[in-house]
């Protein structure tokens, strides 16, 4: 039976990453409207012919490694829960100490391992790729130190959290989930103001803006929007990646402004400066509390619906699994794949939710700016440099982006360009 189930599981799997194969590469239909045909949003008007090859190879791949890597990772979860390898750490949890705490930071530490080793050939194609199209250029010494420090990073968060919600499991049989939501708010708001000062100077150097003319055209901006900025942040990220980016991290005191170099290195003055609008959009429009605000009531409900469908699962299978009960820590992969797949199919809403607010920031950005043709230009850079679909299929742009299609971009400054022109 328990290997009917797993073939089941796999062939299910398989069947799901050939859709997606197929789907991607031979229906899925990226091609400009014929409205936009030779405007500045049609991508043949700004990349060159292996370019636009290039977008569309990296493209589908950088898709297709996404959709097969979360069944992949459900598929883990679940097949270590059906073979018992998950009881089997817990046992050996038990035998090493007779402390509940010390036995979870045990079982995480051998789940935390067995999750890293299956899924590293992941992590380490998506790596090739990105090398093999030129995105990164990070070495392989540099790239494994920071997978490390990604796992260790995820072991004492995880910890901390896995300890705090299987006390409660242990101690509020039917309410832990209510108790879990209570104490992750706080949580939640720790992390994010330590993120920017603690968590990313592990993989990156932070230093100010060394280009002073520039940071102060920036903190010019940012006293035109009533933000009070000291700072503006680089970040070493050519080491690393071609790509360019910018965005606001951390909460109150500790927020930041970033810049990666690649971005300094490769925009001009006034395409850095809309960028910074646009991030400075977010902070005006109180995106990142909102967004905090949205987190916690998802939560709720996600761990609401999780706490109901564990005890259901687990009732059901946790002798087959042989995982005792719900408070058991050997039911964490249980926790672990409820969650994920909560969190996948909620992502259509979460990134509805953020391409409006990206919207929101674009539009800021055009309007204090007054200059659209900056906007159009870093659109453009930015689809070049990360090779990006400009119009993205259905599915990757609902599961995947978080920001408005290039397209729709693009074309939302050549309107505020014609508005302009008109008044």
């Amino acid at each position: 039976m328990i290997r009917k189930w797993a073939m089941r599981a796999v062939i299910a799997y398989f069947l799901f990453g050939t859709a997606m194969y197929v789907y991607l590469f031979f229906i899925a239909d990226t091609a400009i409207p014929q409205m936009y045909k030779g405007t500045s949003a049609d991508p043949a008007t700004f990349l060159n012919a292996r370019e636009l090859m290039l977008s569309e190879e990296y493209s589908n791949i950088r898709n297709l490694l996404f959709f097969l890597n979360k069944p992949y990772q459900w598929l883990f979860y679940y097949l270590i829960l059906l073979f018992g390898i998950s009881a089997a750490f817990e046992r050996w949890a038990k035998k090493t100490s007779k402390w509940f705490s010390l036995q979870t930071l045990i079982y995480l530490f051998w789940l935390s391992l067995a999750s890293f080793i299956v899924t590293f050939p992941f992590a380490y194609t998506s790596y090739l790729f990105s090398k093999t199209y030129q995105i990164s250029t990070q070495v392989f010494s540099s790239w494994m130190r920071d997978q490390l420090i990604d796992f260790w990073v995820g072991y004492a968060t995880m910890a901390v959290v896995v300890l705090v919600i299987y006390m409660m499991m242990r101690k509020y049989k039917k309410r832990w989930w209510l108790a879990v939501w209570v104490l992750s708010i706080p949580f939640s708001i720790f992390m994010m103001f330590i993120q920017p000062v603690v968590i990313d100077p592990l993989y990156n150097d932070f230093y100010p803006l060394q280009n002073k003319q520039l940071e102060t055209k920036i903190l010019s901006l940012a006293d035109e929007a009533d933000i009070p900025a000291e700072h503006v942040y680089e970040v070493d990220m050519s080491t690393k990646t071609n790509a360019l980016n910018a965005y606001v991290t951390g909460v109150g005191s500790n927020s930041r402004i970033v810049l990666w170099d690649t971005t300094l290195e490769r925009l001009d003055d006034e395409e850095v400066l809309f960028i910074m609008a646009h991030e400075m959009g977010h902070y005006v429009e109180k995106h990142i509390y909102k967004g905090i605000a949205g987190y916690i009531l998802l939560t709720f409900a996600g761990l609401w619906i999780t706490a109901k469908l564990m005890d259901l699962w687990v009732n059901k299978r946790g002798k087959i699994w042989k995982v005792e009960g719900t408070a058991n820590i050997s039911s964490l992969p249980a926790f672990l794949l409820i969650t994920s797949v909560l969190l996948f199919a909620a992502s259509p809403l979460t990134n509805w939710v953020s391409r409006y607010q990206e919207t929101r920031a674009d539009q800021y950005a055009l309007e204090m700016t007054e200059d659209p043709a900056a906007g159009v230009r870093t659109f453009q850079d930015l689809t070049r440099a990360g090779l990006s679909q400009v119009n993205p299929p259905y599915l990757v742009k609902i599961f995947r982006y978080g920001h408005p299609t290039m397209l729709e971009r693009i074309n939302m400054a050549e309107e505020f360009k014609q508005q302009v022109s008109e008044e």
